[in-house]
C-alpha cells in the first residue's frame, strides 16, 4: 500500500472544502495535470480514505427546530441499531460514538419536544441528556492529519509493507501476507458454503 504524500492530502484538502471542484482547478493549485488529478483520486477512492462525495446541507436553513446534543446511553444490545437508527433519523445532523459505548447526536429537535423526540425515535436507550446549541459549525480538514489504513482481517494499521487484494469485488487492505492468506481462505469457504 503506497504512503500518502502531500499532494494527496493537498487534493484531500481541496475536496473537502469543495467536492465538486473540478479537476482542472485542482491540478492547478497542486501543479499536476487534469487526468493526473483524476488517477490520484481515483487511488484514493479504491484505499478507501475517499468513500463518498456527499452533499452537506446546512438543515438549519431547510427547517426549524431547535439544536441541541443529545448523548444517549444506549445498552451494548442494542447499540449498533440504536447508531443506525440515529443515523437515518431526518432531524439528526450528526451521530458521534464514544470510547464509553454512548452516542452523541446533533439533532434539530422539530418541536423542541426533545423527550417525546426521542421515545418515537429510539428503542434501548436507558438514560440521555440534551445540551441546548447557540450555535454550530462544522469544519473538517485532514491539516496535520496521518492517514492510515486498517487490515481487514486483523484491524492493525497497514503500512507500506502491508498488501492489497480484491475480494469478492472490493479492495481489501492487509498489514502482512498471513492476514491477507487468511482473509482470503476464510472468504473463499463462506462463498462455497453460501
Amino acid at each position: 500500500m503506497p504512503e500518502l504524500d502531500e499532494t494527496d492530502l493537498e487534493i484531500l484538502g481541496l475536496l473537502m472544502t469543495d467536492a465538486r471542484r473540478p479537476w482542472a482547478e485542482i491540478a492547478e493549485e497542486v501543479d499536476l495535470s487534469p487526468p493526473a488529478v483524476s488517477d490520484r483520486v481515483d487511488r484514493l477512492r479504491e484505499a478507501g480514505v475517499v468513500r463518498r462525495f456527499t452533499l452537506d446541507v446546512d438543515r438549519s436553513q431547510l427547517r426549524e427546530g431547535v439544536p441541541v446534543l443529545v448523548e444517549l446511553t444506549v445498552d451494548p444490545e442494542t447499540a449498533d441499531r440504536t447508531r443506525e437508527t440515529a443515523r437515518n433519523a431526518d432531524a439528526v445532523e450528526h451521530v458521534f460514538a464514544t470510547a464509553e459505548g454512548d452516542l452523541v447526536c446533533h439533532v434539530h429537535v422539530p418541536d423542541g419536544d426533545v423527550p417525546a423526540w426521542i421515545e418515537r425515535t429510539f428503542d434501548g436507550v436507558t438514560d440521555y441528556a440534551v445540551t441546548l446549541l447557540t450555535d454550530a459549525e462544522w469544519t473538517p480538514t485532514v491539516g496535520g492529519a496521518e492517514f492510515a489504513l486498517t487490515c481487514a482481517e486483523c484491524g492493525n494499521t497497514v503500512t507500506s509493507e502491508g498488501t492489497t487484494a480484491r475480494v469478492g469485488g472490493e479492495r481489501k487492505h492487509f498489514c502482512c501476507p498471513s492476514c491477507e492468506s487468511r482473509f482470503v481462505e476464510q472468504y473463499e469457504r463462506l462463498e462455497e458454503g453460501a
